[in-house]
């Protein structure tokens, strides 16, 4: 490489040529399909993770869930989620981005099925966690392709996008658990018609996926060079640009194996590992934290369980305006500067809803606190897709964000009895402790990407060779 040119953009033969590419393309319809395939996904994603924190009033009702069997079916789902996070994100860098798509939203659409026709509360448990191993990898999956595909200047803005679209879900479990849960529709309780619904929605989704393309930086990592440019030509001709590369070589590229977990703490990512895990261990806290138990703060308020799905469900309308606010800001300021002020804000917030002794003030607060969650949320899973290399890409945000996963399972069992014992205000008090700390470690030891390209260098003795070349 010669001494004056630029030292990145070259991980595997030919990537920095096809991921050049995909920066310097506009925005062409391709890229609007694949945004909303992946954003409507996601809205299943979000559909599914606050499933359990609102129909869990109800359920108390139907079979006795109490103590112990609710803080496990409040985790269950976090736990599968874990596991499917990291061994999904591991898949996804060994078979390709879209073949894991595909199982991961088989998984989660069978099991949430059995999981509706559930006869006891063991049943259910054991259907939301291998649910949940199947839905784990959803946003990693969707962050690292939608970074992999989108043009460097509006990677955030179209991530935004598609997640806008994703957090709907949210509201929408809100208000279908509303609808539904004092119904009963042929034979079945409503609660099994919310769960049929996520499963059913999924399984469409499934459809519709398999016209998503593979993301050619992934294609190109491992050799497949001749596949990765025709993806690209076809999306320059679809923008009608010219081709102005010339043939890739012919030359085979000799495929180095996928890097393990021991490299996330070599020198050249060590930083940016510890900040992720500890940012991820954290943030889920406040983000997860309102999701979970917005419905058991409101019964300890005295709200009744109608009265308390119906101001959750209000208060879940913030989700999908956040995201949308977050459109035409990410791609103006620093990721990093994003997810710090939201995150301050929203801690504020939720100490308002936890202080909160009147249905305005309910509403009022709980709409704010989720509309700066999704700024948080969205900026966030930006951030997190353009920490490392294509080759590794998916196993290490997946072993970040199931740290996240981890960190949800164990809430109920850590901040119920806050709530319980000490009451909302302190909850929320300890939510904003956790936000403090995970503001000073992003500060700290956070990077700068916005508009930066996605094609970091491998590590170098994950560098391939052409064949035949030693």
């Amino acid at each position: 490489m010669p001494k004056n040119s630029t030292p990145v953009h070259r991980p595997a033969a030919d990537t920095g040529s096809i991921g050049t590419r995909l920066d310097r393309m506009p925005i062409v319809s391709s890229h609007r399909t694949m945004t909303m395939l992946i954003g409507v996904g996601l809205f299943f994603d979000y559909f599914d993770s606050n499933l359990s924190g609102t129909v869990s009033k109800v359920l108390q009702l139907e079979f006795g869930v109490g103590g112990t069997s609710l803080k496990l079916f409040l985790a269950s789902g976090f736990i599968g989620q874990f596991f499917g996070s990291i061994l999904l994100g591991r898949l996804s860098d060994l078979v390709g981005r879209r073949r894991a798509f595909m199982i991961n939203l088989l998984l989660y659409s069978s099991f949430t099925l059995l999981g509706a026709f559930s006869p006891n509360a063991t049943w259910l448990i054991v259907t939301r966690f291998l649910a949940g191993v199947g839905i784990g990898a959803e946003q990693t999956l969707a962050d690292c392709y939608l970074a992999e595909m989108l043009p460097a200047k509006r990677r955030g803005r179209f991530i935004a996008w598609a997640y806008s679209l994703a957090f709907c879900g949210v509201p929408a479990v809100g208000f279908a658990a509303l609808w539904l849960a004092p119904r009963t529709i042929l034979g079945l309780a409503g609660w099994r018609w919310v769960f049929i619904l996520g499963a059913l929605g999924t399984a469409l989704i499934w459809v519709l996926r398999r016209r998503l393309v593979e993301s050619p930086r992934w294609l190109a990592e491992q050799g497949r060079v001749a596949e990765a440019d025709a993806i690209v030509r076809r999306m320059e001709a679809e923008a009608g640009l010219p081709t102005t590369t010339a043939p890739v070589s012919d030359v085979p590229v000799r495929r180095s194996p996928t890097p393990g977990y021991r490299v996330l703490f070599s020198a050249p990512y060590r930083r940016r590992t510890i900040m992720l895990w500890t940012f991820c261990l954290l943030s889920v806290t406040a983000y997860y934290g309102f999701g979970t138990l917005a419905p058991q703060v409101l019964a300890v308020k005295g709200f009744d369980v109608v009265q308390g799905l119906g101001y959750t469900a209000l208060s879940f309308l913030g989700y999908p305006v956040g995201s949308l606010l977050a459109v035409p800001v990410l791609d103006r300021f620093e990721r990093r500067t994003v997810i710090c002020v939201s995150a301050a804000l929203m801690a504020a917030s939720g100490i308002g809803f936890g202080l909160a002794t009147n249905v305005t003030m309910v509403v009022v607060f709980g709409f704010g606190y989720t509309l700066l969650s999704n700024v948080f949320s969205t900026a966030s899973h930006v951030y997190l897709a353009e920490q490392y290399p294509t080759g590794f890409r998916t196993t290490a945000a997946g072993a970040a964000y199931s740290l996240s996963r981890l960190s949800a399972a164990l809430l109920p069992f850590v901040l119920l009895p806050v709530l319980t014992g000490a009451g909302a205000g302190w909850l929320f008090t300890v939510i904003a402790g956790c936000v403090a700390v995970m503001i000073a470690t992003v500060l700290a030891l956070g990077g700068r990407t916005t508009g930066t390209s996605v094609d970091l260098p491998a590590p170098p003795a994950q560098q391939p060779t052409p064949a035949g070349r030693h």
